[in-house]
């Protein structure tokens, strides 16, 4: 049976520490050595918050492949929302205890946008 990400490498992971900053600069890294490539990290911040950002490596997003959409989505689970680039997108979120719910949520998306 074939994949339903047809050949995209897919990254939904939590991240020990981090800043948008580092979290950006990661996701990058990734999308320059892996294509295609979808990537959503996330770190816990003070007072129970977390840091969502996620990137699509440019062939994907030529094929209609939204990380603001996609970010979205995972944000939504945490408490929150967030915005940006189609190629890369930042969400914040009240509730880090709900990750794992969030990156459920992301992973069936990103599996949903990527179906033929």
């Amino acid at each position: 049976m074939p994949s339903p990400l047809g050949g995209v490498r897919l990254v939904v992971a939590e991240v020990p520490e981090g800043t948008p900053q580092s979290l950006r600069d990661l996701i990058d890294q990734l999308r320059r050595k892996v294509s295609p490539s979808a990537v959503l990290l996330a770190t816990r911040q003070d007072g129970g918050k977390v840091l969502l950002v996620a990137g699509v490596s440019r062939d994907l997003v030529a094929k209609g492949i939204d990380a603001v959409k996609w970010v979205t989505v995972a944000a939504r689970q945490v408490g929150g929302g967030g915005g940006g680039r189609p190629d890369l997108a930042q969400a914040g979120g009240k509730d880090a205890a709900k990750l794992p719910e969030a990156f459920d949520a992301a992973r069936k998306e990103i599996e949903t946008l990527l179906a033929p």
